[in-house]
């Protein structure tokens, strides 16, 4: 038999743990325009994800799921987000899709693993969700069952995720202090929205992003080969080069981009050039990892 204090403690760690979803009084006042949602809509990578693997065109708007994404905890795979109503989020409401991005909570009040990026979503506007909401809401729908994800136990267990967040998610710039203006913006964009750093920062032994090496690279999950480290100092390019490899797909050197990163250009390439400016400004102020 426990203890009283050692019960206390397990009956506040549990409390602590749970879901901690926002309320419709946080969401007051907002009211999406799907024209800025479509442009958080690229920035944050949806289709990249959810999109049918290897859609193309107009197909990268039917977000029915499939796409496989491995792990040191399993394989991941990208559930059906297209407005259907019974296998897609086609009932959801604005609160709903603000829990799940910005705390990881479900619907029904569950954890959401972190392969959805919340820990990098935690850190947009609301309004900008608000807008993301209705462009989602003017996309097909689409019948198609996700799958379940191919998680290794104890992974599985869903309840351990609450312990998780109370370590790693928060609302804290990996790059933190006052940046000029357009880096600001860029900050912003790559921290929150296109989240970056999900890729292109190691992890520790729980899966989280080791800030202290952000963007320095990281292994691919894959298991092919490493993903870049992007910092100045190892990257080397200019503001100009970052800019034209996010816009056109080539490097300094011309060769030309692949894998997961041709989805991220196509992506940045649909936001305003000043967009792509401010994450390279961004980029360049991020510290240098050896």
């Amino acid at each position: 038999m426990i203890g009283p204090v050692a019960s206390a403690a397990l009956d506040f760690a549990s409390r602590s743990a749970r879901p901690n979803p926002l309320t419709e009084a946080d969401l007051a006042g907002l009211t999406g325009d799907p024209a800025p949602g479509e442009l958080v809509f690229w920035a944050a990578g949806c289709a990249s994800c959810h999109m049918a693997a290897g859609a193309r065109g107009e197909a990268r708007l039917v977000l029915s799921g499939g796409q496989r994404f491995p792990s040191a905890f399993g394989t991941f795979i990208a559930p059906n987000i297209s407005q259907d109503p019974a296998q897609g989020i086609g009932t959801w409401t604005l609160l709903d899709l603000a829990n799940a991005l910005t705390r990881g909570v479900s619907p029904e009040g569950t954890h959401y693993y972190p392969a959805l990026p919340y820990a990098s979503y935690a850190r947009m506007d609301l309004r900008d969700v608000a807008d993301l909401y209705a462009f989602l809401k003017t996309l097909p729908a689409d019948a198609t069952p996700s799958q379940p994800h191919e998680v290794r136990f104890p992974y599985s267990i869903r309840a351990g995720i609450g312990g998780w967040k109370l370590l790693y998610l928060s609302k804290d710039w990996a790059v933190p202090g006052n940046l000029a203006p357009t880096a600001t913006r860029g900050r912003y964009i790559a921290e929150a929205m296109a989240h970056c750093g999900e890729c292109h920062t190691q992890r520790n032994l729980l899966g989280a992003m080791d800030t202290a090496r952000w963007l320095g690279g990281a292994p691919n999950p894959s298991g092919d080969g490493r993903i870049p480290n992007i910092t100045p100092g190892k990257l080397g390019w200019t503001s100009g080069d970052i800019v034209r490899f996010l816009t056109t797909g080539f490097t300094p050197e011309y060769d030309s981009v692949g894998g997961l990163m041709a989805d991220v250009v196509e992506n940045m390439a649909r936001l305003p050039e000043s967009d792509r400016l401010a994450v390279a400004e961004y980029l360049l102020a991020v510290a240098t990892v050896k």
